[in-house]
């Protein structure tokens, strides 16, 4: 609507009125009269508002108000708010909005140890959900409201369709919710809401993917680059070459392209382990370890067996197995000793040593104690005595878990050797408690041992 006033002569003081595009809002200047002419009168104002058609959310006070400084002063005054109504309150269909958390942007830690620097290593470009954790929270529906503009006319209220997201594969909808349906990784589809079981990675695993933590089953079609860590809580399948630092997996390990560990690296399995080679690595697994080529100065742990390939080798390094060996070649002439330890519960082992370590420590209390006992102090002699009696009992409760472990340490009096190539000199190999140093070299063997008596044999194979 055009800017417009009525006034009865041009010395007489005036409103002159603008809208905004919507007619919700009118604004106003005042003109204050010049020489003999008349001020702005109320009379004036309801012409000049009826005249424009100005009937609704009038600001009658601020009107008044401005009229008589406009007069008074004789100053003019612009851009003065009169009328204003309401727009229309758009009816909003309910929708699921997402976890604003999931939503958020992905940015690197510092990394305290290291003077605030960015560890890229720790950045993941994958989001990782927990099973039960909400995707999704369903918005309300907001009924529409109806508007008014200035001249009184009803402004109709529309309708604002909001594209929700969606449940997909392994999610769950509930009246106020979508939540994950199990652990995994989040996969967003034209707002479709997946939870996928595996992570597969086509590619490496390096600072494009970061360090790699997953509660389910993991595929890497890449290599893992040194300096990263890798934890699954399923079992993981990895193309090309491990560069392992630090992996810990519950199920399962399989490497296409064998496993390097320069000498630092350390990696648990909780189920079966293949892979091409093992080199400089310390891996400490539950089930069978099937190795294609070599073993290379490694300290390696099976609950099961190690298998190597009709020509695969184990060179330097300790390899732990409770039921023994299969390998084409142990040892090597020259370089670092190899020792194969079998049919000994490495981890019952490991408890007898700690318990081991407990006893020296509990004896040489003792003794400092008897020490100070031999020249009694009165006041302390009770709780002496009291802590005396403390130590003994903890001694002989440690001592009799040393007995309990001596019992169970030797597990599989069954377990054997078996080398279809040769047993180097210098290769030292324990059955349960009996060793054999080999010092001249063996070929197609089987080494086990002699319960009868007492001692390892070796037999043709």
């Amino acid at each position: 609507m055009d800017s417009s006033s009525v006034t009865f002569n041009k010395n007489d003081g005036k409103i002159v009125i603008r809208f905004s595009p919507d007619d919700i809002e009118a604004w106003a200047d005042f003109i204050p009269p010049q020489g003999g002419g008349l001020p702005v009168t109320n009379d004036y104002i309801l012409k000049l508002l009826d005249t424009l058609n100005i009937v609704h959310g009038i600001h009658w006070d601020t009107i008044k108000d401005t009229a008589l400084k406009c007069n008074l002063d004789r100053i003019p005054i612009s851009n003065v708010l009169i009328a204003m109504g309401h727009p229309s309150v758009k009816e909003t269909i309910e929708y699921f909005a997402i976890n604003p958390h999931l939503a958020e942007e992905k940015k690197p830690v510092a990394d305290k140890n290291r003077n605030d620097q960015i560890d890229y290593r720790t950045f993941s470009p994958f989001t990782i959900v927990k099973k039960d954790q909400v995707l999704a929270t369903k918005q309300p529906h907001i009924p529409g409201q109806e508007g008014k503009n200035i001249h009184g006319t009803v402004i109709p209220f529309g309708v604002k369709q909001i594209e929700g997201y969606t449940a997909g594969e392994h999610t769950r909808v509930t009246e106020k919710y979508i939540s994950a349906g199990t652990n995994g990784q989040l996969i967003i589809d034209h707002k479709v809401l997946h939870v996928q079981e595996n992570l597969e990675i086509k590619g490496s695993v390096g600072y494009a993917t970061g360090n790699i933590i997953f509660p389910g089953d993991i595929a890497i079609t890449g290599a893992v680059s040194d300096g990263f860590k890798l934890y699954s809580g399923g079992s993981v399948t990895i193309k090309q070459t491990l560069d392992v630092t630090e992996m810990v997996t519950k199920g399962d390990l399989l490497v296409a392209g064998g496993i390097v560990g320069r000498g630092r690296a350390y990696l648990k399995v909780g189920g079966y382990l293949r892979t091409k080679f093992i080199d400089n690595c310390k891996a400490a697994v539950r089930k069978t370890i099937t190795v294609d080529s070599e073993i290379v100065n490694s300290k390696i742990f099976t609950m099961e067996t190690v298998e190597m390939g009709e020509k695969g080798k184990i060179l330097g390094g300790e390899v732990y197995a409770i039921h023994g060996i299969k390998a084409g070649n142990i040892g090597k002439d020259a370089g670092k000793a190899t020792h194969i330890h079998c049919g000994i519960d490495f981890t019952r082992q490991k408890d007898k040593e700690k318990c081991n370590k407990i006893l020296l420590v509990l004896s040489e209390k003792l003794a400092k104690l008897r020490e100070i006992m031999a020249n009694p102090d009165p006041e302390k002699q009770a709780k002496l005595e009291e802590v005396l009696h403390r130590l003994e009992t903890e001694q002989k409760k440690t001592a009799a878990r040393i007995g309990d472990l001596m019992g169970q340490i030797n597990a599989d009096e069954n377990a054997a050797v078996e080398v279809d190539g040769e047993i180097a000199p210098g290769t030292l190999i324990e059955i349960c408690e009996f060793a054999l140093f080999v010092s001249e070299p063996m070929k197609h063997v089987r080494i086990k041992l002699d319960k009868v008596a007492g001692r390892i044999i070796s037999e043709p194979l």
